[in-house]
């Protein structure tokens, strides 16, 4: 068995749930599982790799580690690149591109450092394939090359996913910005719904009251009926050279069992029918989010319903978890209220535009701080004893909500920093009569 190591890439502030996962997965434990900034690094075999690909829910990608040395320039990494075996991972039949990284790199031109690397895996090949060298394709490549740079290190890496992990396979019908699916993922582990390091998940009821296209609701329901993350798409591993399709489809097979054996400890389909629940204002995405949803093989498995979140009643009788990444901007106000004549002000210039933008960004404050305010109240009155996480960049929401948060998660959704807060709701304090009343 050849160990390898490998680099699990991830966003900022889920390493530790990640970690997490990965020991569930696969009992990794000590020097062979160790958690870096923005990601983890695994010792495992090639089975590893597979399972990892198929269920992790908050890599991003599964890096294999070829080569790492100091540099100093590019002729440094063009000789590192030249001394990996290439030809054992692909053929000069098939396309590739090189991805890099870096941080605190000293290299003047990242470019141009990701061009020395294409032409020593070009020349490898020619050196050993009699002249012919595989194909540049960025695009859609057959084969993607990941290098990545510190101050003074350089690792390369082959990357087995391909298209990165939150692509499930299931999405095609989504709203503008949706969330990626592993930021979902790190926001039911944060919130403690789904416990990453023992594959189970909390038995109280899960609600996401903007749910859009259904992404928080699907990875929940997918979680339930243990699901594995990546069942319904295909991976860069399955064109890699010795990819042995047998020991692929008993990983999946071994997945499926699992997944059957864990929907009927927990009767099935209906248990988790009765615990997570999804509802937007926009009947649209509601459409969207059930399309979504037949295609995640979770249809039967969430209830999804149109709805104000300001008005909606709790989904069960049993208070349960809110979790959701709340609406923001134009998508606050009533019928796009808050972002009337934006399109307009795109054409107009001086200080009557700047005017009317600031009135717009006013007017957009406003109607946020009246939404959440509402909300809170709705809350108040109707979902006591329910705990919500709310995912935003907006540090003063607890402000905007007028309630006090209990905990406070950072994380990254791509480059913007966030916060996942918690709110503990209680009923509505009846105000006292007053005298003379």
């Amino acid at each position: 068995m050849t160990t390898l190591t490998l680099f699990l890439p991830c966003a900022g502030g889920v390493e530790d749930y990640l970690a997490d996962e990965v020991h569930g997965l696969t009992g990794l434990v000590g020097d062979e599982l160790l958690t870096l900034r923005g990601g983890v690094r695994v010792r495992g075999d090639w089975a590893c790799v597979l399972r990892l690909n198929l269920m992790s829910r908050l890599a991003q990608r599964v890096l294999v580690e070829l080569a790492h040395a100091p540099y100093q320039g590019e002729q440094d990494l063009y000789a590192l690149a030249a001394g990996v075996a290439w030809e054992d991972w692909f053929t000069p039949r098939q396309s590739f591109r090189v991805d890099l990284t870096a941080q605190a790199s000293p290299l003047k031109s990242l470019n141009f450092a990701t061009l020395r690397i294409k032409d020593a895996v070009a020349d490898r090949f020619r050196q050993q394939a009699g002249g012919v060298r595989p194909s540049i394709d960025t695009q859609r490549p057959d084969v993607r090359v990941q290098a990545h740079l510190t101050a003074d290190q350089a690792q390369l890496y082959i990357d087995t996913s391909g298209e990165p992990l939150f692509k499930r396979g299931w999405r095609q019908d989504k709203g503008e910005a949706p969330l990626k699916e592993t930021l979902a993922a790190a926001m039911l582990a944060a919130s403690g719904w789904w416990q990453p390091a023992t594959r189970s998940v909390s038995p109280l009821p899960l609600y996401d009251p903007c749910c859009g296209s259904g992404t928080i609701v699907i990875e929940a329901a997918q979680l339930a009926l243990g699901l594995p993350a990546g069942g319904q798409r295909r991976f860069a591993f399955e064109r890699l050279k010795g990819f042995d399709a047998a020991q692929w489809h008993a990983i999946k097979s071994e997945a499926a069992r699992a997944c059957s054996a864990g929907a009927e400890g927990q009767n099935g389909l209906k248990s988790a029918a009765m615990r997570v629940f999804g509802s937007d204002v926009a009947h649209r995405m509601v459409d969207f989010a059930q399309r979504n949803a037949a295609r995640a093989g979770v249809a039967q498995a969430v209830q999804l319903r149109g709805g104000d979140a300001l008005q909606r009643l709790p989904p069960s009788d049993q208070a349960g978890v809110i979790l959701m990444n709340p609406p923001y901007g134009e998508r606050i106000a009533a019928a796009g209220v808050a972002g009337a004549g934006r399109g307009r002000e795109a054409f107009q210039s001086g200080t009557l535009a700047r005017q009317r933008a600031g009135a717009a960004a006013a007017d957009e404050v406003n109607a946020g701080d009246e939404f959440f305010a509402r909300l809170a109240a709705h809350w108040k009155s109707h979902y006591a004893g329910w705990s919500a996480w709310l995912l935003t960049p907006d540090l003063k929401l607890p402000g905007r909500l007028r309630l006090k948060e209990s905990r406070r998660v950072p994380l990254w959704n791509g480059p913007i920093e966030c916060r996942l807060f918690r709110f503990d709701l209680t009923a509505r304090t009846p105000r006292p009569p007053q005298p003379g009343a």
